[in-house]
């Protein structure tokens, strides 16, 4: 084999890697347990209301501050904080895609991605702290 074909197939074989290697750290979804475990770290985890506890916004004192509890893709509930006002329809939605952070055993939610039910079509409904957008 020449040297120029040796030489091509190893870029080819780094080019390969180099692609791979960050196709693994996009947006995988994580659990509440796999946040705590990197403090500060900003993570997306998909899950599920937990409508056994209840939710707390009171808009008269704080209009920004809803709180509710929510069940990761293992089932595991953690309490969650966000800095927003509470969407509607929100306790019915299906599926909840967060992004945060866990402090002090809480998830700081950043940014809600609800996955409502719909008779024609799955609707999303993206909402986000106004610092963030």
């Amino acid at each position: 084999m020449k040297k120029s074909s040796i030489i091509v197939l190893v870029l080819i074989a780094v080019a390969i890697g180099v692609i791979v290697s960050s196709f693994g750290s996009f947006s995988t979804y994580e659990t509440f347990a796999s946040a705590a475990e990197k403090p500060g770290n900003t993570f997306v985890v998909m899950g599920t209301l937990d409508k056994s506890k209840d939710m707390e916004y009171n808009p008269k004192a704080d209009a920004n501050r809803f709180i509710f509890y929510a069940k990761d893709q293992k089932g595991a509930p953690l309490r969650v904080v966000f800095n927003g006002t509470k969407p509607q329809d929100f306790e019915r939605s299906e599926q909840l895609v967060m992004t945060g952070f866990v402090k002090d055993n809480e998830f700081h939610c950043e940014k809600i991605q609800m996955k409502c039910p719909s008779k024609y079509e799955n609707d999303q409904i993206v909402v986000a702290d106004k610092k963030q957008a």
